[in-house]
């Protein structure tokens, strides 16, 4: 093959003119141009990488409706979503550009010497991050614009210093080369090297293979589905030299509903899950997967208000026939399970138009059955019935990791809550109360990750400012003098406004 079109997600008929497929010449040929760039664009100032990151925000702006038509047709996501989307994709880039301009990302250390210690002295001693080298990037399907070919990966990697090579969806190459041209003009613009921005189009697995195994690419960033992040962490893991994967993989993100929340508010909760279970056809990697009650007053109510809502939903769009047919044999896999009843269906839809399912079990089918714990990506979710605290709570421990864990409670539960937040810690990336797991925040106290299947790194997140940490490693220098120091790292920097670490204590 050495063309693909792109895919109507509505009609499921090819759109526009073919884009061509790329093959290993052309990945080599960006990686030696990333490696190229990687020094002259380390180098800059952070003012200039603040205002490149900037730029690529206001290009993307001045792609105006076009964008948004595209992704609509690619996606089949409706406008008003796709426009929030643009808006969060620029407001990453953004909040890059101000952590970068704030310096705090270099980590600085200087443990000064001290010739006279006894009974050794101590040398001098600085240390600060530096970008890590190329990073490979691997666009989103379900999040055509923010999690894409200028979403959080490369926001963070180019924040960091990084130049980029992103392998766009098959499912939008004309978002996602509308979006690497943006970019293209912002890299022209601001004087730097071609090689600081690179995109591959292709639908093969052999593409993306070949970008992880490319021996200029430093780190990988990777949201998906756990077989295809776990092909490429063994990629990456069996080269000569191997590399990190930062892949978001999978979660159900288990809701739990406490008992006095369920009293005071159950048809309330049933109808606000509906809602949440279903937004977006439920294409999230938040979404709502699992719920977890004790057996009680209230709990028949969110039942009945939560099958109501599930049932009134109308099949929607799902982003590609593939994706809704691995949504239709996954939520059939579940209905055939031992121990699972189907409490509401809603409209099933033809074609990639995909229904919301909604299910019960009961804690010991669910602890009985690992099946029944992994993610159907889609409008799915699986309620489980404890019979009691000790039973949720070996629901809980039995888990695997997730991004998120979701607490519905009244002042009330506060004891029972408290007895099982050391379980979800270890357990999840984000611990919320009172609401529902979809939708993130853009900032610096969000943690988009958790324990393996959610990422196969726990120790990163996705979003947020703290993803730049990701594609940066230490580097200490000892005894250097002042003119071969790294101008952040030398007394005269000092008035730079970036903190500092001296001899243990926060300096600004």
């Amino acid at each position: 093959m050495t063309q693909f079109h792109s895919i109507n997600a509505v009609t499921g008929e090819p759109q526009g003119e073919p884009f061509a497929v790329h093959g290993p010449a052309d990945v080599a040929a960006l990686c030696a141009a990333a490696d190229e760039a990687f020094d002259a664009y380390r180098a800059i100032s952070n003012e200039a990488r603040a205002t490149f990151l900037e730029t690529i925000a206001d290009e993307i702006l001045a792609l105006g409706d076009d964008l948004i038509v595209a992704a609509m047709s690619e996606s089949g996501l409706p406008r008003a979503r796709l426009e929030g989307e643009r808006g969060r994709t620029m407001g990453q880039l953004r909040l890059f550009a101000s952590v970068v301009r704030a310096g705090a990302w270099q980590g600085i250390r200087i443990d000064p010497a001290l010739p006279d210690r006894a009974p050794l002295p101590r040398p001098d001693l600085r240390l600060r991050m530096i970008p890590v080298g190329p990073v490979a990037v691997f666009g989103a399907s379900n999040f055509p614009l923010a999690f894409s070919t200028a979403g959080g990966d490369t926001a963070s990697a180019l924040a960091a210093g990084c130049p980029v090579v992103v392998k766009g969806h098959p499912a939008h190459p004309i978002t996602g080369g509308l979006v690497a041209s943006a970019i293209a003009k912002a890299v022209a613009a601001c004087g730097l090297p071609a090689g600081v921005f690179g995109h591959l189009t292709g639908p093969s697995n052999e593409l993306g293979a070949a970008l992880v195994q490319d021996p200029r690419i430093t780190a990988v960033g990777f949201t998906g589905s756990r077989a295809g992040g776990l092909a490429l962490a063994a990629l990456a893991a069996a080269r000569p030299v191997p590399v990190p994967v930062y892949a978001e993989l999978s979660a159900i993100n288990p809701v739990l509903l406490l008992p006095e929340a369920l009293k005071a508010r159950g048809a309330a909760l049933g109808t606000g899950f509906a809602g949440s279970l279903t937004m977006g056809a439920g294409q999230f990697c938040t979404n709502p997967g699992l719920l977890l009650a004790i057996e009680g007053e209230g709990l028949d109510a969110f039942v009945e208000a939560a099958k109501a809502g599930v049932a009134a939903a109308p099949a929607q769009t799902m982003l590609t026939k593939g994706i809704c047919e691995a949504y239709r044999k996954g939520t059939a896999l579940l209905a055939e399970q031992e121990g699972v009843e189907v409490l509401a269906a809603g409209e099933s839809g033809e074609g990639s138009q995909g229904g919301a399912v909604f299910f019960q079990t009961t804690a010991a089918a669910f602890l009985a059955n690992p099946n029944l714990g992994h993610e159907v990506f889609g409008a799915s979710s699986i309620l489980v019935r404890c019979a009691d605290a000790a039973e949720l709570a070996a629901v809980l421990k039995g888990l695997e990791g997730q991004l998120t864990a979701t607490l519905h409670m009244d002042d009330a539960d506060e004891a029972l809550a408290a007895s099982v937040l050391p379980i979800l810690e270890r357990k999840v990336g984000r611990i919320l109360a009172n609401g529902w797991p979809t939708g993130v925040e853009v900032c610096h106290a969000m943690v988009h990750g958790g324990p393996f299947p959610a990422t196969t790194d726990p120790r990163g997140t996705s979003v947020g400012s703290m993803a730049i940490d990701r594609f940066l490693r230490p580097v200490c220098y000892q005894n250097l003098s002042d003119n071969l120091l790294p101008a952040a790292l030398r007394d005269s920097a000092r008035g730079d406004g970036a903190p500092r670490l001296i001899d243990g204590v926060l300096t600004l």
